[in-house]
């Protein structure tokens, strides 16, 4: 009888494993470069301070993003009207670097404007030719002039207009208020239509009523037009009242001791200043400003 040779067992396979694919982490957009941004920035005014080691301002770094209106407040002597200086290219600092809108800032800016607390108004020009000065002198509005003069006078006026100067386009300086002259001195900072607005004390002569009521123009057209702003204030409830953050800065050498953003609401109106939210942000800044005012304290930033 034939042996049987017995059979092995089918060996069963193994099913194959499935390699699955590596999860693949979705990176967070970039965030957006900043607007106006301080890289370490000293300034000495001259070369014989600077080596003595005397700055007007030092170890200066920030970032401002597009869009965002900022106020720099300190005791005076701290170097905020420095600070504004460095910011539009008047002054070059002596160490670091300053970039606005991506570029190191090599001179000064055409896409800014300017206005002081003193207007400056030229004494023999009307309030529309006042306003029309910077078209004059900045290109290439300088070179389109007399092609474009009269969609240039539209813009005077269209913004003479929203800061309540309608009618008053042909009277000169000697005949206007000082907020009514203030208010001319804005627009003639924003004719050229300039990205970067830099604001040195701009309602600091003027009584509180007609200061508030320049708060609101200022608040509007910046909303609207959605231009950078740097302010320099000694007014604190001013600071709160427009700025989206506020740098403290240190007794001279002027460095950023504090950057307080400002989370109030908007749009704002002049109730908000009174509300104890306003005051808590108004009396901080305010502590830490008195507390620079003492010499022997050490402030960190």
């Amino acid at each position: 009888m034939p042996s049987s040779t017995p059979q092995a067992p089918a060996t069963q396979e193994a099913p194959a494993a499935t390699q699955e694919a590596p999860a693949t982490t979705q990176e967070a957009p970039a965030a957006p470069a900043p607007f106006v941004e301080f890289r370490d920035v000293w300034l000495a005014y001259n070369p014989t301070l600077e080596a003595q080691g005397h700055y007007a301002v030092e170890a200066i770094d920030l970032k401002v993003a597009r869009g965002e209106f900022i106020a720099i407040v300190g005791p005076s002597g701290c170097g905020k009207s420095t600070f504004m200086k460095l910011s539009t290219g008047l002054k070059a600092p002596s160490r670091g670097e300053i970039r606005v809108d991506g570029r190191t800032v090599h001179g000064p800016l055409k896409i800014s404007g300017m206005a002081f607390q003193s207007a400056s108004l030229l004494p023999w020009r009307t309030t529309l030719a006042n306003v029309m000065l910077p078209l004059e002198i900045v290109e290439p509005y300088r070179s389109q002039l007399k092609s474009r003069r009269a969609e240039f006078e539209a813009r005077a006026r269209t913004l003479l207009a929203r800061v309540g100067l309608a009618g008053y386009e042909d009277k000169f300086p000697w005949q206007l208020s000082g907020g009514m002259q203030q208010r001319a001195s804005i627009c003639r900072a924003l004719i050229h239509e300039p990205q970067l607005l830099l604001l040195d004390e701009p309602f600091g002569a003027l009584d509180a009523f007609t200061r508030e009521e320049l708060w609101c123009i200022l608040r509007d057209l910046q909303a609207s037009q959605g231009f950078n702003v740097i302010l320099v204030t000694h007014d604190l409830r001013e600071s709160v009242f427009l700025a989206d953050t506020i740098y403290v800065m240190s007794r001279s050498p002027g460095r950023i001791v504090l950057r307080r953003e400002v989370p109030l609401p908007r749009p704002r109106d002049l109730d908000l200043t009174y509300t104890p939210a306003f005051g808590e942000i108004v009396q901080e800044l305010r502590s830490h400003i008195g507390a620079l005012k003492k010499p022997a304290m050490e402030v960190s930033p």
